[in-house]
């Protein structure tokens, strides 16, 4: 089974079990998220990654230029641990973690929430590659990612005793849509997967298809 055919099937179980307006907000809130054109500003193939320097759970600082000066980077951006679908990718990613490294890459994840955030989530998922924090998601913003939440989906997320204010440390609007991008040495985008859609995300397949087509 794909990743996506999981998460397809996490997204049924949830509906069904979702109370209709909380799900009716999230489907409010996705379409008018796809027809804004998000997706069409991010960074595409071809592109100049930006540098960032970010830290990681553990505690040290990840710089994207170090990262190239030992191969091609799989830099995927997601939206915190309390997200299911967030944790179901990671989880994916970390089983084609071996696959990503034996073909010289190395994988980093980012999202706005905290360090301690992330450590937990490294801690609890087993994850051997980098989390790294972006507050205020100054990097999603650079690569075209990042979003505002609507009034009506912040206030669902707070009613539902969500602490984005505490987590992303008082950046509670701004999230990343799901994205991930091959990153050749030279510091240009080779592929490039980003959707609006929460519950749909990169295929390993297609991420191991990137590497392999770099040479």
């Amino acid at each position: 089974m794909s990743l996506n055919d999981e998460l397809r099937a996490f997204r049924e179980v949830q509906r069904r079990q979702d109370p209709a307006e909380g799900w009716a907000i999230k489907a409010k809130a996705a379409r008018e998220l796809a027809e804004s054109g998000q997706a069409e500003r991010a960074l595409s193939v071809g592109a100049h990654a930006p540098r960032f320097s970010l830290p990681s759970a553990t505690g040290r600082t990840v710089a994207l230029q170090d990262l190239l000066a030992g191969g091609p980077v799989v830099l995927t951006f997601y939206r915190g641990a309390w997200c299911p679908y967030c944790n179901m990718t990671l989880r994916s990613l970390q089983r084609h973690h071996a696959d990503i490294t034996a073909r010289g890459a190395h994988l980093v994840a980012v999202s706005p929430e905290v360090p301690d955030e992330s450590l937990s989530l490294s801690e609890k998922q087993e994850l051997a590659f980098d989390v790294l924090s972006d507050i205020g998601s100054a990097t999603a913003k650079q690569y075209g990612v990042a979003f505002e939440l609507s009034d009506e989906l912040a206030a669902h997320y707070a009613g539902s005793g969500l602490d984005l204010e505490r987590v992303n440390s008082g950046h509670a609007r701004t999230l990343p849509v799901p994205a991930t991008f091959v990153i050749d040495r030279s510091g240009v985008i080779r592929w490039a997967f980003v959707d609006t859609d929460f519950t749909v995300r990169a295929e390993p397949a297609g991420i191991l298809a990137a590497l392999d087509a770099l040479g």
